[in-house]
């Protein structure tokens, strides 16, 4: 009891977060962190949910007031309507009970450390919205708008919260020192500063930054290139471990001709021979003809 808090995890939750400790050996953070977050949003069911439905269940059950703390009740009767829609549309998928607790269990672990039994709004509105289904772009779109004042135009302290409650994500999974830590001042400076420090932003100049990459949100856009990369299959083989065709991402060398790397050994850094783990390589997460 470091912290002097007990933590109860749902043994199914306790099985998840140890399968995810096999992920460690992928040397690249962002890509650690985003297949973990991915394993998460599968086992959560969150990866049938796409943002629209996420954003009408918010409004069905009138969680318009970011600021104000939600106790552990409201939280399930919302993840119930949610789960259950789910399970309409995807019969044998979806169990609602273990779902609804799962999810709880998470958010809780996400944005309730100390177990007061109480989360702020924002937080699950940012929780659920970072892992359900949709374009990066319009997920971008529905954040900042999470955030956003009436004006639809965001200031330093709203960007501030969004991202702050984003960075708790990989942060829970131990991941957020990659991530510039949990202070995101830095990233808050850079987006206005690429807006000549104005007070205010605009959604379409957040987009604008988001698609640079920002060091304490990288692992979004890569989670989605992640999920779009799963069911890829390329017409190569792996020079390194022989996998014909390669599934998964695909990463080709661009110093020698016809060197092609599957994800497992590139992301555990194994090499073929002549090979050099710091020529560079050009990634490819959906198939193209070569």
């Amino acid at each position: 009891h470091e912290t002097q808090t007990t933590c109860w995890d749902h043994p199914k939750m306790t099985d998840l977060f140890q399968s995810l400790a096999d992920l460690n050996n992928v040397r690249f953070s962002a890509y650690r962190t985003a297949i973990k977050i991915r394993r998460l949003q599968k086992a959560l069911c969150l990866d049938l949910l796409d943002l629209n439905t996420t954003s009408e269940v918010f409004k069905q059950h009138k969680l318009s007031q970011n600021d104000q703390l939600i106790g552990v009740q409201d939280v399930i009767t919302c993840l119930t309507t949610i789960y259950s829609g789910l399970e309409e549309k995807h019969k044998d998928m979806v169990n609602v009970p273990l779902c609804v607790d799962m999810c709880l269990n998470w958010l809780l672990n996400v944005y309730d450390s100390g177990r007061t039994g109480k989360i702020r709004v924002q937080s699950l509105k940012i929780g659920l919205m970072s892992l359900s289904k949709g374009l990066l772009e319009e997920k971008y779109r529905y954040l900042f708008k999470e955030v956003a004042g009436p004006t639809e135009m965001c200031d330093q302290r709203q960007l501030g919260l969004l991202l702050h409650d984003a960075i708790q994500i990989p942060r829970q999974l131990g991941e957020v020192a990659a991530f510039g830590g949990s202070n995101i001042e830095p990233s808050v400076r850079s987006c206005f500063q690429q807006n000549h420090n104005k007070p205010e932003i605009t959604v379409k100049e957040f987009i604008d930054w988001m698609r640079l990459e920002p060091q304490s949100m990288v692992w979004l856009p890569v989670l989605h290139r992640v999920a779009a990369a799963e069911t890829a299959k390329h017409q190569a083989k792996c020079n390194i471990c022989k996998e014909c065709p390669i599934v998964g991402f695909r990463y080709r060398s661009l110093k020698h001709f016809n060197y092609d790397v599957c994800q497992s050994c590139f992301f555990s850094g194994r090499t073929a021979k002549g090979h050099k783990l710091h020529y560079p390589m050009v990634e490819y997460c959906i198939p193209v003809s070569t």
